[in-house]
């Protein structure tokens, strides 16, 4: 079975991340979207939220499955019998620091990383920018899947 993990925070999730995960799936038998913990982290939505809105945005896709994992990414890919990781990227800052990863990786387990491009008019959406639009109460449900752009932000 081809099993990719596709981490991240996911903090929230956004139409970038939508468009690599439905790329990835003629590749893959399986994705896993793993949502990586970090206590000392601090995240705008809690991990019970990020996790309903992957587990909602793809209820219907029936290969992909949505988890958890603490510590080394290749340690997770490992436990699961993952070979593949499966990243986006949005520009070249994002191949160099993905590069990276990728290449350490591939040394401490031999977990291939597949890189998708982003696709054109997305490349500049970021969980990071979204948050920020979120907090200071712009629009940014164009960013997002239909159950983030659902969610009341707190205000």
């Amino acid at each position: 079975m081809r099993r990719a993990v596709f981490p991240g925070s996911f903090d929230p999730i956004t139409l970038g991340h939508v468009d690599i995960i439905e790329r990835g799936l003629p590749l893959f038998d399986e994705i896993i979207l793993a949502i990586g913990t970090n206590s000392s982290k601090k995240y705008m939505f809690s991990l019970e939220k990020r996790l309903a809105f992957l587990e909602k945005t793809f209820k219907d896709e029936t290969k992909i499955k949505v988890t958890t994992y603490k510590g080394l990414t290749v340690d997770f890919c490992k436990e699961i019998d993952a070979k593949f990781l499966l990243r986006g990227l949005r520009n070249g800052i994002d191949l160099e620091f993905e590069k990276s990863i990728g290449q350490t990786n591939f040394k401490m387990e031999n977990i291939e990383t597949v890189f998708l491009i982003a696709s054109a008019g997305l490349e500049h959406i970021s969980s990071t920018v979204v948050r920020d639009v979120m907090q200071h109460g712009g629009k940014y449900e164009f960013m997002v899947p239909n159950v983030v752009s659902n969610f009341q932000v707190p205000g």
